[in-house]
């Protein structure tokens, strides 16, 4: 790098797909475009953006795979570059750039609430990762702190830089208890023997290469995969009687859920959405119980958005254990009766292996199973401790707020990603202990992040400012990680989703922990542990 000491810097943005989304976020990109090069500049260094505005997209985003391509065939290929992200991003829109090049490459986002570059960062990243492509990443809120421009200096000299990951360190099995042991291995060994299916509607949700795991991984665990389409869950849907949505929805407004209901289809949620959303739920379950799915996942986001409502309602159903009972279609039997169905958000199949397992470690352990994944969407300090937000866009399962139902409120989805409305399953995460883990591919290996945190439980007040500066429609937790800071969460996470399931308490939680290092670990993926822990 030192021989290009005063060589440009080029910069690429990878955006949506969807034009509404772009033209929304671009004045948000372009204010961190200018701040992010100020500081760039400040340090002696010119930026060459690669790509223009297009006044008729009325944007500045590599909205396309074709058109990434074409941005980096323009590019020298040794050239160091910055990925830019503000907002949410389709990964593979820059990968194939990405792969090829030669250079030095930093990723950086804007450290916001309201414009979501902190997730699309850690996608970005993860796909990376996972394609083994090389790469330094960093975060700000003004471009102004000197963890950021020391680590951009020494970028700008050397091409590299390290983070402070003193937080991992390998998972030893021989260090837990028996118990634990014992609970992860037969879990384990069950998989091996009886096998488990993910029911995939159509892969690669958004572009989330990192979301995609490669068979060859999955087979030698005993889990395999029935590659479904979203086209037969919309005839399902059309299939499903409307009585049986209207029992659905009967059963939830029983069970003391609110719908925030309105007329207007453009705006408003309105009752004939929820009941899309009612046979939706019903054709999930029927459409797993058909293929003997053990967990599935649904995309949604492509496809399937042009002709339905939000499938987000439907999946925190799903993921639930106490949920409005299905019937096969001949009326004959209850399926997955008393059972939660994990749903693994967006074809997530990383979090679906991990949702898999989590519902068997804890099944097992006679606690509550209910799991979801969340966006690690933001943080701030808060009365001395650094309280991230966890956001996801309805799939939390009631059995994570502290009344249920009764505190479960669902809320248009927002036109700009939802153009067929649909609500969400929205709350707040009850105070509690918790396991979290991640699920990633690198250097063609399944490997695996665990740690220990705790939701907890802030003013109203407090939760009302961060929906205002989020997505006030989703559901949420508030979380403090175990011995982990902000940047050394960002640096070494791969992915913009996290898992996370409930204990009852601290003690629960360790074993729990533990049982399910143990169960990765005997399907041979490579665990790491995370921050503070009894393990």
């Amino acid at each position: 790098m030192s021989t290009q000491s005063q060589s440009p810097i080029y910069l690429v943005a990878s955006g949506d797909l969807r034009p509404s989304a772009n033209q929304l976020c671009w004045p948000a990109q372009k204010s961190f475009e200018d701040a992010l090069m100020k500081a760039v500049n400040s340090l002696g260094r010119e930026v060459i953006r690669a790509h223009p505005f297009n006044p008729s997209k009325q944007h500045g985003f590599i909205d396309s795979q074709r058109y990434g391509m074409e941005v980096f065939a323009n590019i020298p290929k040794d050239a160091p570059l910055i990925v830019a992200e503000a907002v949410w991003q389709y990964t593979h829109h820059v990968l194939a750039g990405l792969t090829h090049h030669k250079g030095p490459i930093l990723t950086v986002a804007n450290w916001s609430g309201q414009w979501p570059g902190l997730v699309g960062l850690l996608n970005l990243n993860a796909s990376l990762t996972k394609a083994g492509v090389r790469y330094s990443s960093l975060w700000s809120v003004d471009f102004q702190d000197n963890f950021f421009l020391d680590k951009l200096k020494n970028w700008l000299q050397q091409g590299s830089f390290d983070h402070d990951l003193s937080h991992v360190r390998s998972f030893q099995p021989d260090f837990i208890s028996a118990s634990a042991r014992s609970v992860g291995s037969a879990v384990a060994e069950h998989i091996l023997q009886r096998k488990a299916i993910l029911g995939v509607f159509d892969e690669g949700c958004m572009g989330m290469y990192n979301a995609i795991v490669p068979d060859e991984l999955t087979h030698p665990m005993g889990i395999f995969k029935e590659r479904l389409s979203q086209s037969s869950l919309y005839y399902e849907v059309t299939q499903t009687s409307d009585d049986e949505a209207e029992a659905v929805y009967a059963w939830l407004v029983e069970n003391g859920m609110h719908f925030d209901l309105g007329f207007d289809e453009e705006t408003h949620l309105t009752k004939k959405q929820v009941l899309l959303q009612c046979k939706l739920y019903i054709s999930a379950l029927r459409i797993a119980d058909d293929f003997g799915c053990d967990a599935i996942g649904i995309q949604y986001q492509q496809g399937l958005k042009d002709l339905l409502p939000a499938s987000d309602l439907v999946e925190g159903l799903l993921n639930n254990v106490d949920r409005p009972p299905v019937k096969d279609r001949s009326g004959s039997r209850v399926i997955f009766e008393g059972a939660a169905l994990p749903h693994f958000n967006e074809v997530d199949e990383c979090a679906g292996i991990d949702a898999l397992i989590t519902n068997r470690i804890w099944t097992t352990l006679g606690m509550a199973p209910e799991t979801t994944l969340h966006d690690l969407r933001y943080g701030e300090d808060y009365d001395g401790e650094f309280v991230w937000v966890l956001e996801i866009s309805g799939a939390a399962p009631p059995a994570h707020f502290a009344d249920g139902y009764r505190s479960s409120v669902s809320q248009r989805q927002p036109p700009m990603y939802f153009r067929l409305g649909g609500g969400s399953l929205k709350g707040i995460s009850k105070p509690g202990e918790i396991v979290w883990s991640r699920i990633y591919v690198e250097q063609g290996k399944l490997k695996a992040d665990l740690g220990r945190a705790r939701a907890v439980e802030l003013p109203k007040e407090e939760v009302e400012r961060r929906w205002s500066i989020t997505t006030s429609q989703w559901p949420m937790m508030n979380l403090v990680l175990s011995g982990i800071t902000r940047d050394q969460m960002m640096a070494r996470h791969k992915a913009n989703h996290i898992q996370v399931a409930y204990a009852k308490d601290a003690q629960q939680a360790d074993t729990a922990l533990a049982a399910k290092c143990s169960c990765f670990h005997a399907l041979g993926i490579d665990v790491s542990l995370c921050g503070t822990t009894s393990v």
